[in-house]
């Protein structure tokens, strides 16, 4: 009963700029943290960036000074804004959300199905 849709991911060159947005639905009562992640083709995922219920941010150190979360809660939505790409942020990025849903007691982890981002060189 809630999902998450991502948009905004696609290729770009090396110094580019792109929006990821990614939008939760659904009988939710409540939403904590939100995330993205990422992950490579034959490496882990990883944390990329997330963002507490109160706006409260952290970044992976390889993107920090170039990439921005924000959301807005209103709309249960989280953006990433991505700048100064390189062709090391080529991956899979994936949006979370910490959810509790209508009738429930419990808050579990909700993932958006990822979207690709390609930087060429």
């Amino acid at each position: 009963q809630v999902q998450l849709v991502e948009s905004g991911g696609g290729l770009v060159q090396a110094g580019g700029s792109l929006r990821l947005s990614c939008t939760a639905s659904g009988s939710i009562a409540s939403i904590g943290a939100m995330g993205w992640y990422r992950q490579a083709r034959g490496k882990q995922r990883e944390l990329v960036a997330a963002i507490t219920s109160g706006g409260s941010t952290n970044y992976a150190d390889s993107v920090k000074g170039r990439f921005t979360i924000a959301r807005d809660n209103a709309k249960n939505t989280v953006y990433l804004q991505l700048t100064s790409l390189k062709p090391e942020d080529t991956a899979v990025y994936y949006c979370n959300a910490d959810v509790t849903r209508v009738g429930r007691i419990f808050r579990r982890d909700y993932w958006g199905q990822g979207t690709q981002v390609t930087v060429s060189s």
